[in-house]
Parts: structure tokens; C-alpha cells; sequence
């Protein structure tokens, strides 16, 4: 009996040989090494003046074209030009994630700044503090990073938002807790600030306190970043209307009044002029008895 390994012997083995060459046409061949050594598209004119005569290259290109589509490597046509890309659904490998560095504004950092130190404040404490008005953007810039968020809403009228540092503005600058920003002293012997302050100048010590204070409210259900990023509707907008509104209706009535009382003004002329017009009469007898008594004594 013979052995396992002799009947392997036996059986013949299957030999793997590369395609043949003569198989493919050679047109399909020279367009490959064009398109892959070439940096740029190329035009169909330009590939055909490097193909044999009688050669179609339309044809050759769609052929080509349809032997690369189930390839990582597409043959595709780009502005009437040929060139091999990457397959569409393969691009994710060709994706490069880059941190790209973007410097904050002065007035981004000083805000910053404020809230870092006045934590909890408000935007109006903080244009106060500023002394100039804060613009939306420059807050939403600071929202964006992640580096303030909105803690609460202050006991005032309006209910204000208050905002307040995150562990990522900790992280960022390499903080283990608010405590470790730079005091007055710290901040005079860096050149920040300068030696010539005014008396009573001071820096507030910042907490690391998540509670909300006694003047402070917990934030609303719909108090989300993506409502506070949208612009402010501003409610007051249709007073102005209304204000119009009124000020018609107390224009129109102040016209009324005025032509009501030219009437008036017209009828009592009329009644006083009519006056005079009554004593006429008398006015006539009176004359007509001059009249007489002159011509007696005429006579």
C-alpha cells in the first residue's frame, strides 16, 4: 500500500504562471506607463501621439477604465483629461488630521482674563470691568474652545447669563487649579502690570467652586452652547411698532382735537360778527334822527 506521501507525489502539482503578456494588449500597456509616470492629466491628443498607428485610443482608455474600476486605483477623466486617483470609498487612508494654531484676539484674551479671574461674572460685569462693549463674537470664540462655559443666570432683572472657566482652560495653560494664576506680586515682577497702581488695586483671588452662588440661578432646560452660539432674538423689536401705533392714534387725535376746535373757533367768529349786524337797525334810527334834528335847524 502505498504511502500518503507517495500519493501526494502522485497527484500533479497546479503551476501558477504569471498572465501572459501576450494575452493583454499591448496599447493597454503603454497607456498605464504614460498615465502612472505622468504628474499631471493628460488629454486623449496627447496619448495618442505616443500610441502606434491604427491603435483607437478611445477605446483602449474605456478599456482600461473598466479593468481599474474594482481597484484601489480608478482610471477617471478630469476636465477632458485621464489620470489614475485613488478609489472614492479607499479615501478615508488618505485623510491627514493636522492641529492648526489660531491666536486669539486682545480682546478675547481679556475677557478671558476676566472671567478666569471674576468667576462667576456676567457680560455686562464684564464691560464694565473693560470698559468697553463686548461683542458677541469674541464670547462665542471662547465658548468654541471650550475654555469658559455658562454656569448659571444671575438674580437680576433680565436673569443674565454668568460664565466661568472649564478643566480644559486648566489643561490648556497648565493649571492644577485656579489658585495657581498669578497673584498681584507675581504678575508686577513679570512686567504685566504696572508698578505705578493705583491705590487700593488689588487682584481677586479665583475659585475652583462648581456651586452656584446665592445670587445665582441653575440653568434652564433649553439653556444649551447651540441656542447661546445662535444670534439673540431680541424681543423688544416689536415695540417700536407699537409705539408707532400709539403715537398714530395720539397724533390722529390730536388732529381731531385741533380741527375740532378750529370749528368751534370758526363758529364763534361767525356768531360775533353776526352781532353787529343785529344792532344795525338802531344804529340807522340813531342817524336818521341826527339827520332830522339837523335839518330843523336848518330851517
Amino acid at each position: 500500500m502505498a504511502s500518503l506521501a507517495e500519493v501526494r507525489r502522485e497527484e500533479p502539482e497546479e503551476e501558477v504562471s504569471p498572465m501572459d503578456p501576450v494575452a493583454r494588449p499591448e496599447e493597454l500597456r503603454l497607456l498605464e506607463a504614460l498615465l502612472f509616470a505622468s504628474a499631471e492629466p493628460i488629454d486623449q491628443a496627447t496619448l495618442a501621439k505616443r500610441m502606434p498607428d491604427g491603435v483607437d485610443v478611445k477605446a483602449a482608455l474605456a478599456q482600461l477604465q473598466a479593468e481599474y474600476a474594482p481597484r484601489g486605483v480608478n482610471l477617471v477623466r478630469v476636465a477632458n483629461k485621464w489620470t489614475f486617483r485613488t478609489a472614492g470609498d479607499l479615501s478615508w487612508l488618505m485623510t491627514r488630521e493636522s492641529t492648526e494654531t489660531r491666536k486669539l484676539s486682545r480682546a478675547a484674551i481679556e475677557v478671558l482674563a476676566i472671567v478666569a479671574y471674576h468667576q462667576p461674572v456676567t457680560r455686562a460685569e464684564i464691560e464694565e470691568i473693560r470698559g468697553v462693549v463686548t461683542s458677541k463674537g469674541t464670547i462665542d470664540v471662547l465658548l468654541e474652545t471650550g475654555w469658559i462655559r455658562p454656569r448659571g443666570r444671575r438674580k437680576t432683572p433680565g436673569r443674565p447669563l454668568t460664565f466661568g472657566t472649564t478643566d480644559a482652560f486648566l489643561s490648556q495653560f497648565s493649571l492644577e487649579a485656579l489658585g495657581d494664576l498669578p497673584g498681584l506680586e507675581e504678575l508686577k515682577g513679570t512686567g504685566l502690570l504696572d508698578s505705578r497702581l493705583p491705590t487700593g488695586f488689588s487682584v481677586p483671588s479665583p475659585s475652583d467652586d462648581a456651586t452656584l452662588r446665592e445670587d445665582e440661578e441653575p440653568l434652564e432646560p433649553g439653556d444649551t452652547l447651540e441656542l447661546l452660539l445662535a444670534p439673540a432674538v431680541e424681543p423688544e423689536a416689536e415695540e417700536p411698532k407699537a409705539d408707532a401705533e400709539t403715537t398714530d392714534e395720539v397724533g390722529t387725535a390730536e388732529v381731531e382735537a385741533t380741527a375740532q376746535a378750529e370749528v368751534e373757533a370758526d363758529v364763534a367768529s361767525d356768531a360775533d360778527a353776526a352781532e353787529p349786524d343785529a344792532g344795525e337797525p338802531e344804529d340807522r334810527a340813531d342817524h336818521a334822527g341826527d339827520d332830522a334834528d339837523t335839518e330843523d335847524k336848518g330851517e
